[in-house]
């Protein structure tokens, strides 16, 4: 027979019961509390102030004390992926005391031995390799065959090196005055100057953060094109948006541009609008070549990486998508909302750079956007195929009359049919930043060339 419990007991153990969870729960309240307190704070202080930076402070190591998740993006940089149309496989080489380095991107000119034809006699023709990391963008400069076979000068550091500091050191502290003094010296003392590829001080200002554009040859192009839209005088730091400068700090350096007169000034030739017609027309007006052709004597012209240009006549920029939203786009470390300074392409990185704004799946996505890389490129194919057309004939008529106007018009074709070929072959989204725009281009290059053989044809056919 069971003995039973003296019923006053029992309203005693429930009590001590509901105190024990009432107590857990309390705790545990004030626990997901002081959590959420402490995410709070990190997202209102989200970094810790190891290192003071000042103007001059140069090493992007330093910077990383600081902003170590944002560093050990930028030390991503130096990955090597491929994708369809872009990107870079790792080629093992043999170092040699001309050129130490173990590894190069593959050679875009064994890729299409077509590009040393349109290139004759240009530097390119000798060396032009896939694009690489922003790691690599000082040592690939500074090893490139190109620098063998023509003496660069120092105002290629502009795009290829961490140029704030040294332009400051040369001017006195004047940006512009030390940008002029680089520019005209030999390649070989600028890069004395220099210790970094593109570091954190060239987009960053150390005491705020803020964005801020620290090119010379920018701050002076992005103020002719404002002044030829009516604006004058505009300051690009001090009024740009926040989300214009996103995609203003990596125009720096991803245009067109050309080297003026004996000081080799950089300029980007946007006086007359961004567009590759406005561009020819500039250099057209201003009479300027790169080079003059070896086997046509055409004055040519060659295109840089105007990524800025052509994503100006996109849906992207139409869209108010600035560079960074798709190439460095935001991400989520703990309660940080930090953007990803792995800088790639968009199509390694497709749920953070597209499935923001756009909800399909990445298999859709990705297929969508090498759709268009397919078809700009086979158009490629095409405008190459109607240049090398041309130049062969020019080579013909040259042998047979060097004085025909028939020629110089022919040479005039070919002029303005490489470049804008080359408009979309240096630029490195294979047409993504503004697909219409690209084939239009690839379409007018492949009519000049066309119009080429026309202004021969009597020379050729004698008739």
């Amino acid at each position: 027979m069971n003995e039973q419990q003296p019923s006053g007991k029992r309203p005693i153990r429930i009590i001590t019961l509901v105190s024990i969870i009432v107590a857990v729960a309390a705790f545990g309240s004030a626990a997901l509390l002081i959590n959420i307190m402490e995410h709070k704070q990190e997202a209102r202080n989200p970094f810790f102030r190891v290192v003071d930076l000042t103007d001059t402070t140069e090493d992007p190591a330093l910077w990383g004390k600081n902003f170590p998740m944002q560093y050990d993006g930028y030390k991503r940089t130096v990955d090597q992926i491929r994708t369809r149309h872009g990107g870079s496989e790792a080629i093992a080489r043999t170092p040699t005391q001309v050129d130490p380095r173990s590894v190069v991107a593959q050679s875009r000119l064994e890729e299409d031995p077509r590009l040393k034809t349109m290139w004759a006699g240009y530097a390119f023709a000798v060396d032009f390799r896939e694009e690489r990391g922003h790691a690599y963008m000082l040592d690939d400069q500074t090893f490139t065959e190109r620098q063998q076979v023509v003496k660069q000068p120092g105002t290629c550091m502009h795009c290829h090196a961490s140029v704030y500091v040294p332009y400051k050191n040369l001017g006195g502290r004047d940006l512009i005055k030390g940008f002029e003094k680089m520019n005209h010296m030999p390649y070989s003392e600028a890069r004395k100057l220099v210790s970094h590829p593109v570091a954190c001080i060239d987009c960053h200002d150390p005491a705020t953060m803020a964005l801020r554009v620290t090119r010379p040859g920018f701050i002076e192009g992005i103020r002719a094109l404002k002044a030829s839209q009516g604006i004058q005088n505009y300051d690009v730091n001090a009024m740009a948006t926040r989300q214009e400068m996103r995609t203003y700090v990596c125009g720096q350096c991803h245009v067109e541009y050309y080297f003026k007169g004996p000081e080799k000034r950089l300029v980007y030739p946007w006086a007359k609008g961004l567009k590759i017609d406005s561009i020819m027309a500039y250099y057209d007006e201003t009479e300027f070549k790169d080079w003059t052709h070896a086997e046509t004597k055409a004055p040519a012209l060659k295109a840089q990486h105007p990524e800025f240009e052509l994503w100006n006549q996109g849906i992207h920029a139409r869209s108010g998508v600035a560079c960074a939203d798709c190439h460095m786009p935001y991400k989520r470390e703990g309660a940080l909302k930090i953007s990803d300074h792995h800088v790639r392409s968009p199509l390694l990185n497709i749920n953070r750079a597209c499935q923001t704004c756009h909800k399909w799946p990445e298999e859709e996505l990705k297929a969508r956007a090498e759709t268009i890389q397919e078809r700009t490129f086979r158009l490629r194919n095409v405008a190459m195929d109607a240049l090398v057309d041309l130049i062969n004939d020019l080579k013909m008529v040259r042998t047979a009359d060097s004085t025909n106007s028939a020629l110089a018009t022919a040479q005039q074709y070919q002029r303005k049919a490489q470049f804008y070929l080359d408009f979309v072959e240096a630029e490195n989204s294979t047409g993504f930043h503004a697909p219409q725009e690209a084939e239009r281009i690839l379409g007018e290059s492949i009519n000049f060339s066309r119009k080429g053989q026309v202004a021969l044809r009597t020379l050729l056919t004698g008739k």
